[in-house]
């Protein structure tokens, strides 16, 4: 069984039209996902599975929907125990542990604010997000690198901490929750326009941003999850995307228990290595996939074939924009398209294609979520026709769900986003005469030289066609003459050796697949992108250190 019906009045639809018109899902009075999901679940079906998790280390767990409730139940009265309270914050720091999820569900319950965030974060990064929050607990993994940033981070942040596992000199955080009771005690019940959780948005163009949602967001999640996602009741999901990120809300908890389906949790420290995934799929039969283009990258110069993936019912993918050589090698090689979706850390999914509503097409971002009513605008806030550059735009409704709420501490920022007519994405895209979305590149992306505007996605398209590229990004390089000129910064793929040759060879090829004004003027190839830590190429830093020189 799954939850579906709770929010919408129907469930299956004839057409996109039908879709859109019909699948915004409703929230139910006073709906709080800790009691109205899992513990609904716990009741009606405690044996349905939850969450199936192993580590690098060979461990594995299994929960159901009756483990999650009762685990839960105790964290919160461990947390009570510690002085949290509703609308504290408290910061996970847990990777892909299966506390997570627990906690998460606990959090929601009490009222406590969960602050999901990276296991990869610097003391510095640390000490900001609990300052800049005031946060009240921390809780964490006990891996050696997340213990020494910690305790770096503690002479600039007072914040009391707990470790799932034993760290001297501090409390484990198993070993207090475990001896709790099952029983929840008598705490008011949050809901609505409550604070649920909040994001520190990756700083790809400045210091993160507090990104704050209510508890009506993880109802707008059902169509992430059953419409993109095309998740299975009873079924095993997978998405590729450790707890400290938005992407974990998106395909790892909200939308995915609401529809049936359990979470696969592959919990690693380290380096990702596409064949460290790959086996698990056949082995655990895992139904549906979910990643960023940057991990399917690495998946297509693998050899699939040695590799069982015909339990893979639909693959999606969101994060950045997917290039179609991409798509290409990875539907020969399986069979299975990837259906692309485009949203923020603010949202849930915005634009995207939705099984046999809207097919995938490689290099397109679909079409509108009944979540929202999306307009191309330009920067007078004036629709744009189709075929013409705008800025996807958020119409906002009387009552918005799945939108951030305010910008903690950002005054200046939340009127800005979400106090007019329209929420702001910053992303510019076209829109064709059935509907249908292309990506273009983030307004502050564009390249402006000698009277042309670039998009950077079609020139990164082009360029990932070459085997020499593994990795691309194209940014505006400062020229005398025509303002900017196109810059190709390379990661090159195995096998292939820098020289002025392959720059003149990848020249070429570009300009054979786009107009001859785009072709990069620059090529510089490097051995590493600059990233954030959530792993999106920071292009700013890129045009930064040209401005340098």
């Amino acid at each position: 069984m799954n939850l579906i019906s709770d929010f919408l009045n129907r469930t299956d639809f004839d057409s996109y039209g039908d879709f859109f018109a019909n699948a915004a899902p409703t929230v139910p009075d006073k709906f709080n996902f800790g009691y109205d999901v899992v513990d609904k679940y716990a009741r009606l079906c405690p044996d349905k599975r939850a969450i199936v998790w192993c580590n690098s280390k060979g461990e594995e767990r299994e929960f159901n929907f009756g483990d999650v409730s009762i685990i839960s139940n105790q964290i919160v009265n461990c947390l009570i125990s510690l002085g949290i309270r509703k609308g504290d914050c408290v910061m996970t720091m847990l990777n892909r542990r299966w506390e997570y999820w627990m906690t998460a569900v606990a959090c929601h319950k009490l009222g406590a604010v969960i602050i999901p965030a990276t296991h990869l974060l610097t003391p510095k990064d640390i000490a900001y997000r609990c300052n800049g929050a005031n946060v009240k607990l921390l809780i964490a993994t006990s891996e050696d690198d997340v213990v020494s940033h910690i305790r770096l981070a503690m002479d600039k942040c007072d914040v009391p901490c707990l470790f799932c596992g034993n760290v001297e000199g501090f409390d484990n955080f198993n070993d207090l929750f475990s001896t709790q009771s099952q029983t929840l005690p008598d705490i008011e019940r949050p809901f609505g326009k409550d604070i649920m959780l909040c994001y520190f948005t990756s700083g790809t163009t400045g210091q993160p941003k507090m990104v704050r949602h209510n508890f009506e967001y993880p109802v707008a999640h059902i169509v992430t999850a059953r419409y993109w996602q095309q998740v299975v009741d009873d079924g095993l999901h997978l998405t590729m995307a450790e707890s400290g990120w938005a992407k974990c809300s998106w395909g790892r908890i909200y939308g995915q228990w609401i529809a049936g389906a359990a979470q696969f949790i592959y919990d690693y420290n380290g380096r990702f290595t596409p064949t460290d995934i790959l086996p698990f799929i056949g082995r655990y039969k895992i139904n549906t996939f979910c990643a960023p283009p940057t991990i399917y990258r690495f998946i297509v110069k693998e050899d699939l074939s040695k590799y069982d993936l015909s339990s893979l019912t639909h693959c999606s993918t969101a994060g950045e924009a997917l290039n179609a050589e991409v798509f290409r090698q990875f539907y020969e090689a399986t069979g299975q398209k990837i259906y692309e979706g485009f949203g923020q850390t603010e949202s849930t999914v915005i634009l995207a294609n939705y099984g046999e509503f809207s097919p995938p097409v490689p290099g397109t971002l679909g079409k509108p979520s009944p979540v929202y009513d999306i307009e191309l605008i330009d920067d007078e806030e004036n629709p744009v026709p189709n075929g013409c550059e705008g800025e996807i735009a958020i119409k906002l409704r009387a009552h918005q769900i799945g939108l951030v709420c305010d910008y903690k501490d950002g005054a200046g920022k939340t009127p800005s986003a979400i106090g007019g007519k329209y929420y702001h994405t910053g992303d510019l895209a076209t829109r064709d005469g059935d509907g249908v979305y292309r990506f273009v590149g983030r307004k502050d992306d564009i390249i402006k030289s000698s009277g042309y505007r670039i998009g950077p996605f079609e020139v990164e398209s082009a360029l990932m066609e070459h085997p020499a590229v593994l990795e691309c990004a194209i940014t505006g390089a400062p020229d005398a003459l025509r303002g900017q000129v196109v810059k190709a910064t390379v990661v090159l793929a195995k096998g292939y050796i820098p020289s002025e040759e392959l720059k003149k060879e990848l020249q070429t090829f570009v300009k054979r697949l786009t107009a001859p004004y785009k072709y990069p003027r620059i090529i510089e190839f490097v051995e590493r992108m600059p990233k954030t830590v959530s792993g999106k190429i920071r292009r700013v830093e890129i045009r930064n250190n040209d401005g340098k020189n």
